[in-house]
């Protein structure tokens, strides 16, 4: 099992996340200087923030629903060595998905693109637990 191989798209999905944070404090960051808004008005909800910084923060919003899921079964699948090519594979479909529905979603925003894109990442992941789950619950013979 090599290490490495399976956490680098791992790795780059919390990157992700973590770049999505510092793009959306700092396009926030902008608006509230060039309008003067109060922090009593962010803390409370009542800024209506220009269109990229919503998209910024809707993509960044989606990294709490599926790479969830993702980021539960790399440790998972470790664990119970589970992580074999195909996985990593299927790693990496995921995590270019997130990466292009991240691009789509805050640059045109066009569902034509982006719902095909999350449907990929999405049917993706799904197999990748429907594997995992069928090599944990019916292992071959002779290994229970």
């Amino acid at each position: 099992m090599d290490i490495p191989a399976i956490l680098l798209p791992l790795f780059i999905q919390i990157f992700l996340f973590f770049f999505l944070l510092g793009w959306l404090a700092v396009a926030r960051g902008k608006v509230i200087k060039a309008q003067g808004i109060s922090s009593t008005d962010v803390a409370e909800g009542r800024v209506d923030w220009p269109q990229h910084a919503q998209r910024v923060a809707r993509n960044f919003a989606n990294q709490f629903e599926l790479p969830i899921l993702f980021a539960l079964l790399i440790p998972l699948a470790i664990l119970t060595r589970q992580a074999d090519h195909l996985f990593i594979v299927m790693e990496w479909i995921f995590v270019i998905s997130r990466l292009c529905h991240t691009f789509v979603q805050t640059t045109s925003n066009r569902l034509s693109l982006r719902a095909p894109i999350f449907a990929i990442g999405m049917l993706d992941l799904l197999l990748m637990w429907l594997i995992f789950a069928i090599h944990i619950l019916l292992p071959p013979s002779g290994y229970r």
